[in-house]
């Protein structure tokens, strides 16, 4: 889910160079040059595990859901900036375009030691990692790129606490962020039948890979790559190994791959040739030029995944806030204002960021007056509804702030994403709008460029 406003988003495009630029409205927190992809069409398919096997997901995976891409959980000038878990980790996979200058050192990489997040945790070098996809992670341990950390919730604590100077979670929400983040599943792959071996649909290139993926190394036959990246044991074996890259690094998973690049502990890499090449020459392989392209095509095939991309739009923003709104269900009878405050903060914020989706009628480039029109008043309603549930679950109103809660709840199931729909043609969700809106603001960043500094 994305976090950073549009609003935000032309801020940052609109700022000199060597100034930081505004985020949250009146805070100057990031570098200039911050990317956060925010303008993307299509957002990464996320998976449920819960969902997959014909259930549902839970209270606490909608909780922590919602605090994963909630803001709130974070400190210092992450908060400030409206980041969130889910800025760097998109639907729970990673971000390839996530670049914060002094924190990274390309696209998809981030220090977790920067002075920009945490001066506390500030080691006086430039050393970010890959940003991963957390797609099985229930099956990733241990956790950190070193594989420092044995427990998920020890490892979300530190992110939180140590990496981004938040304040201590509640057991909860902790509970929360540790139930989603397991309940994120990998990506179908007909490629890889169960059990780690290829099926007939990853064609003769990548069966001829996997050959040369268990053999064993020449120079080191009690090594190979099969050894490491276990087939049956979702391609990883949970430990840490040196493969000439600078020190122990856990062994990543191969699931899915296909969509996490860059590559390596350090994001050093941006191919699967790259990739091999670094094995062929640290361990004295001796491939030939057939040997890489068959590895690559089974790498290929391995890290492959089904529908990896959602379409952005109305339906699976409404489908997103009526989840994350489900946790109003429990948490106000309950009179728990902790929760009932994250939500209404997070679900509003979602609700804000759809708005700006929609050009308010100001914008005489864009048609559909009306349709818009009733479709961010739509959004504006739903927003004061929860900040009327906040004011009467605070006040001890719990009967009242029920009452505001089945009328939301009513309103996003049925009227909201009618209205919507009408207005949708028009939005940023319309590739045309959202190419001509972009080309704008490209346009403007030249200008922006050469402001006096």
């Amino acid at each position: 889910m994305a976090r950073i406003t549009l609003l935000v988003f032309t801020a940052a495009l609109l700022a000199p160079r060597a100034m930081a630029f505004p985020l949250g409205g009146d805070q100057t927190v990031l570098p200039a040059g911050t990317e956060f992809s925010e303008e993307a069409l299509a957002r990464p398919r996320e998976l449920f595990h819960s969902e997959a096997v014909g259930g549902h997901k839970s209270y606490l995976v909608n909780l922590g859901d919602l605090a994963f891409n909630s803001p709130a959980i974070l400190g210092g000038k992450a908060r400030q900036a409206e980041m969130s878990c889910g800025t760097c980790h998109v639907n729970g996979a990673s971000n390839p375009k996530l670049f914060v200058p002094g924190a990274s050192s390309r696209p998809g990489t981030f220090d977790t030691t920067s002075l920009v997040f945490n001066p506390k945790t500030f080691n006086s070098i430039l050393d970010p990692v890959r940003i991963p996809s957390l797609r099985g992670a229930r099956f990733l341990a241990p956790y950190g790129h070193d594989g420092r950390i044995t427990s998920l919730r020890d490892f979300v604590y530190n992110v939180i606490v140590n990496e981004f100077s938040g304040p201590k979670p509640s057991d909860e929400v902790l509970d929360g962020l540790v139930a989603y983040i397991n309940d994120i599943d990998f990506l179908p792959n007909p490629k890889v039948a169960p059990g780690g071996r290829l099926t007939a649909q990853a064609g003769d290139a990548g069966r001829r890979g996997e050959k040369l993926f268990f053999k064993p190394f020449p120079r080191q036959a009690e090594l190979s790559c099969a050894g490491c990246h276990i087939p049956s044991g979702t391609f990883n074996d949970q430990a840490r190994h040196d493969v000439g890259s600078g020190g122990l690094v856990k062994t990543p998973t191969l699931l899915n791959a296909n969509f996490n690049a860059p590559y390596f502990h350090d994001g050093r890499y941006d191919s699967y040739e790259q990739v091999v090449d670094h094995f062929d020459r640290v361990f004295d392989l001796g491939l030939s030029a057939q040997d890489t392209q068959d590895l690559v095509a089974y790498l290929n095939a391995v890290g492959d995944g089904e529908r990896p991309f959602d379409k952005d739009g109305v339906v699976i923003r409404m489908k997103e806030v009526l989840e994350l709104s489900s946790v109003l269900q429990v948490a106000i009878p309950a009179g728990n204002t902790a929760v009932v405050s994250l939500a209404v903060t997070g679900v509003g914020a979602e609700l804000r960021e759809l708005t700006e989706h929609i050009p308010d009628i100001r914008n005489a480039s864009v048609g559909g007056n009306d349709e818009r029109l009733a479709a961010r008043a739509i959004l504006k309603d739903l927003v004061l509804t929860l900040r009327r549930i906040d004011i009467d679950v605070s006040a001890g109103r719990i009967d009242d702030a029920m009452a505001e809660y089945r009328s939301f709840a009513l309103l996003v199931n049925f009227d909201v994403p009618v209205g919507l729909k009408k207005a949708e043609p028009w939005s940023l969700f319309n590739s045309n709008v959202h190419q001509s809106y972009y080309a704008a603001l490209g346009r403007l960043l030249p200008a922006a460029g050469q402001q006096p500094q």
